[in-house]
């Protein structure tokens, strides 16, 4: 296992830059953002794909560093009820499908997306409970008429093109959230489907990690080291479904943290250990959205509490005492 880290934490720097900064607090692998939510500033596809020489350099700027780029993130919502929306976001994430092609990276990271609750609908809607009975054929419309039909076709040209593994984030607000929803979503359009694992957007849902990623299985594709904590006082009185603005960190019912932040050593060994246990042994990446730290300061505590947690030979082929 390699640690990582979804690198656009420092967009504001050339990617040559960026790496070297990384590098330096023994992080071996990036997952670069390419298009939707997490922006295109080390990595603009439609641009590389047609420029040879733009992509000529950013192939050098990586083999020159000598880092793992484990995957490309153009997380986004390509099933908004927006058509122009939706289009810009299947753009995106077409366009990281065909860069990773070019680069030789088998991972893209994303979002299932939400649809509306009808064709005319201007917003997505996201269903959380299944009464009154309207909200079950919200979903019906939304899995059967829009998500699954939308996925087969974008699982099938991202296989066409070499990318057999798009890694959802089990995100709330989307229509795959939690294991559940990545599984059915799975079983229906195919194996090229699987899951981006990030405990933090489960942790607040009340989904107990290690339980989670035994159910995921071999399906757990790729892997964001991210912590979450809850509020005792806040979720006591006002549960855990809370819009409050993430700024807002005392009266939230919970806020993201740096690694170590949230649960302690022990609880994230744990969870390692369990996704050995699922035969994931690829990259941990670390994404920063600690709002209570700096990102240097963020990034760098997460690295560190992670150089002792990560399990990084490989499984024993034999038990030698056994």
């Amino acid at each position: 296992m390699k640690l990582g880290v979804l690198i656009n934490l420092y967009g504001a720097l050339p990617l040559a830059e960026a790496i070297e900064k990384v590098q330096k607090l023994g992080i071996e692998a990036i997952e670069i953002g390419a298009g939707g939510y997490p922006g295109k500033n080390h990595c603009d596809p439609a641009e590389l794909l047609a420029d040879a020489g733009k992509l000529r350099k950013f192939r050098q700027t990586i083999e020159r560093s000598g880092i793992h780029v484990a995957a490309l993130a153009a997380h986004g919502n390509p099933v908004h009820p927006d058509a122009k929306i939706a289009a810009e976001y299947d753009s995106d994430f077409k366009n990281a499908i065909l860069l990773a092609e070019q680069i030789g990276v088998d991972t893209v990271v994303g979002f299932s997306g939400c649809p509306g609750d009808c064709p005319d609908s201007a917003l997505p809607n996201w269903v959380t409970c299944a009464w009154p009975p309207d909200y079950l054929q919200i979903l019906d419309y939304q899995w059967n008429e829009v998500l699954i039909p939308y996925w087969q076709k974008t699982a099938a040209f991202s296989a066409e093109h070499g990318v057999n593994r798009i890694a959802f984030e089990m995100h709330p607000g989307f229509c795959v959230y939690n294991p559940a929803t990545l599984l059915r979503l799975r079983e229906a359009v195919g194996d090229v489907i699987g899951a981006n694992f990030d405990p933090s957007h489960l942790i607040w849902q009340g989904i107990d990690p290690m339980a989670a990623i035994r159910a995921l299985g071999n399906s757990i594709y790729h892997v964001h080291a991210k912590d979450t904590k809850i509020d005792p006082y806040n979720s006591a009185v006002n549960g855990v479904l809370d819009t409050g603005h993430y700024s807002d960190e005392i009266h939230r019912s919970w806020i993201f943290r740096t690694v170590g932040y949230g649960h302690d050593a022990q609880y994230w060994k744990d969870m390692v250990s369990a996704l050995r246990l699922s035969g994931y042994d690829r990259v941990l990446s670390i994404e920063h959205e600690d709002s209570l730290m700096t990102i240097d300061e963020g990034l760098a505590k997460a690295a560190g509490f992670l150089q002792n947690i990560i399990i990084r030979e490989p499984k024993p082929g034999t038990i030698g005492w056994a």
